[in-house]
Parts: structure tokens; sequence; C-alpha cells
């Protein structure tokens, strides 16, 4: 009898050992232990748990002189019933449209969570001018920089894309420790990107809320940066705005594979020469490969953290020069007053984010649940 009781236990401790496996984290919710197939991070986002996610504080406007203002509040912020929002407002609502014009905003706080975090590009202190307002719009950027970031393993974001146009929603992956440089030698892997305008044509297709998008960022330095080989779309007709759908990465030592609700996007297995054959970057000799010490899937190769926001505009071509949208586009990229113009056009584009109905719903970023397993 104590054999046949002995042996059940060590078949129910065998099959609950703990396989390790590959992947690696660190972090402030990082499992002290990784179990191969095991979750090693998750949010349903029944509350809005600021230990795992901080917020960005910047004027920065992402390197591509978007146009809103990342901050901290509930307006932008906030969970309820069970998700996620990421919600754009006016920044006159706080300060008055005068101030935009005129006003002088320092971001810098005192408290550690009210640190500006990116003072590049006039990102802590700006004052508007009839030519050059400040920000227009005010928003939200979070991420796990503190509290999670992994290498290898598979993601799935279970969220809804908002509806208005110029908003620019985004779920991505940014490196912990820039390993192999700055942006973008340690590489940047975007989960999901859409655009928020509902009938926006480009060459005859629809670029808007139809089109989903998984990138691949990787190079040398941003003059070389070859994305547009690990760059993948796909369509939907009824728009990715109307339902909630699953962005999904599995991340190997041999491949990276994006996937949408289960169905394969795209995929990059790089060969022996890894990514800067990948890229093409081996043509040209006079530029030292920075992942020369690195394995196949450098820079992909060492831990990343989680990016969830909501932009607006910007002019790096995003949002291409051109476009036809119901309401033409207000401000050209090439505009040194891309901002001013922008907000010049409120009356085109303010109506299409529905910000007085339902709580700004419609135009907002909402996240059902972000899962992480290790591999």
């Amino acid at each position: 009898m104590w054999y046949v009781i002995t042996s059940v236990v060590a078949l129910a401790a065998l099959s609950n050992a703990c396989t390790p496996s590959i992947t690696t984290v660190s972090g402030t919710h990082a499992p002290s232990t990784v179990c191969s197939g095991a979750m090693i991070f998750a949010d349903d986002f029944e509350e809005f748990d600021l230990e795992k996610w901080q917020h960005e504080n910047t004027l920065a406007g992402g390197g591509n002189w978007e146009f809103q203002y990342y901050n901290n509040n509930r307006t932008n912020s906030f969970t309820h019933s069970g998700l996620l929002f990421i919600r754009p407002s006016l920044t006159s609502d706080q300060f008055g449209k005068s101030f935009l014009t005129s006003g002088r905003l320092n971001i810098e706080g005192g408290a550690p969570a009210d640190r500006c975090t990116n003072p590049q590009w006039w990102g802590c202190e700006r004052t508007g001018t009839p030519t050059n307002v400040l920000n227009p719009i005010k928003s939200a950027r979070i991420r796990t920089v503190n509290s999670f970031s992994f290498r290898y393993g598979k993601v799935e974001v279970r969220a809804k894309m908002p509806a208005g146009d110029w908003l620019w929603p985004a779920i991505w992956l940014m490196p912990a420790y820039n390993a192999y440089g700055t942006w973008p030698a340690s590489g940047e892997i975007d989960l999901v990107e859409s655009r928020g305008n509902k009938n926006m044509l480009h060459n005859g297709v629809h670029i808007g809320t139809q089109e989903a998008g998984s990138t691949l960022h990787y190079g040398p330095y941003p003059e070389l940066n070859a994305w547009e080989r690990t760059h993948w779309i796909r369509r939907s007709s009824a728009g990715y705005d109307t339902a909630f759908h699953q962005y999904q990465l599995e991340w190997t030592p041999d491949y990276i594979k994006f996937s949408i609700d289960n169905v394969e996007l795209g995929r990059v297995t790089p060969g022996n020469g890894g990514f800067w054959e990948y890229g093409g970057f081996n043509s040209n000799s006079n530029i030292e490969n920075p992942w020369r010490y690195g394995s196949k899937m450098a820079p992909f190769d060492q831990k990343f953290y989680i990016i969830i926001n909501l932009a607006v505009g910007g002019t790096n071509g995003f949002f291409p020069d051109g476009v036809q949208n119901p309401i033409p586009k207000p401000w050209w990229n090439g505009s040194p007053t891309a901002a001013t113009d922008f907000w010049n056009g409120q009356a085109g584009w303010l109506p299409t984010w529905n910000l007085n109905s339902n709580d700004g719903q419609d135009a907002s970023l909402q996240v059902d649940y972000v899962r992480v397993w290790a591999l």
C-alpha cells in the first residue's frame, strides 16, 4: 500500500516538474523561476496596476514630431470593466486654447513618477508660439521598463484599435539595455500598429482602420534601417476598430513570427549571416556589423520590454502626404508648422473622435489582456 502511495506521489511530482526554459526574464514582476510553457507575465486589467505599467511623461513626440503630450492621468489612461483604455484628449481642455500659442509648459516633476522621461526634442519643456503651438493633444504611453523584460517567448495581446482621424495606436517592444547600441542597432519589435482614419486611401488602398501591421526595425544607424524587409500588413474590410483581435508574437532563437487571430502574418528566419545579411547591410564594407559577436538573431537575442501607446499625427510619413480622406490631411510632413496646421484643422478631425460619446471609447485604444509565455 505504501509503495502504491509513494509511486502516485512520485508521478504527481514528476508531472509538475519544471522544465527549464531558454526564455530569460528580469524586472520587479518577473518570475524567479522560468519553466517551459509557463505564463511569465499577464494583465487582465481588472485594475490599473502602476507597478506593472510605468507611464512616460514627455513632450518629445516619439521621435516622429507627433502631436501628443504623454502624461499620467486618468483622462488618458484608465481601466474599466476589465479593459485598459488609452484615450486622447485636448491639451486646451486643461490649460485653455490661448496657452497653446503663448504658454510655457515644463513637465519635470519632483516625485519619481512625475519625472520627465525623455528630454530629447524639447521633451521636458516647451513654449508655445502662434506658429509652433504646444502639443495640442494629451495621450498616454505605458511600458514595463522597470517591471518586466524578457528574451524569447510567446506574446498575445487582445485589443481593439481606435477610430478617429490621425490617431496612431501601437503595441510594441523595445530593448531593455541597448546591448548593440542606440536605435535601431538594438532593434524594435512592433506587434501591431494601425491608423484611426475610417475612410483613408493611399494609391487607392485603404490604409486606415482597415489595416494592421507588424514590423521589425533593425540597422547600424537610423539612416540604415531595413524595416521594409520585415514589415507585414493585413487588411480587414470590417476594420480593426470594430472588434477585438488577438495580436501574437512567437520569438525564438531561430525565428520571429507575427500572427493575428492565430493566422500567420509574417515570419523572418535569418540564416547564418543573421540580420546583417538579411537586411542587406553586408554590401556596405565601410560600416562595422554591430551584431558580429551576437547570435544569428541579433539584435533580437536580448531582453525587450512592452509598450502600449496612442500617438497622434507626426511628420515621419506614417500618415503620407497625398492621402485621400473625407476631410483632407491638414498638415504636410515637411512643414515647419505641422502641429499648428494640425490644430487649426480640428473642425475636420475632432468630430471623428466622438470624445463626447461614451467617454470617448471609440477613439481609445482598448486592451483586454496582455499575456506572455516562456518557450
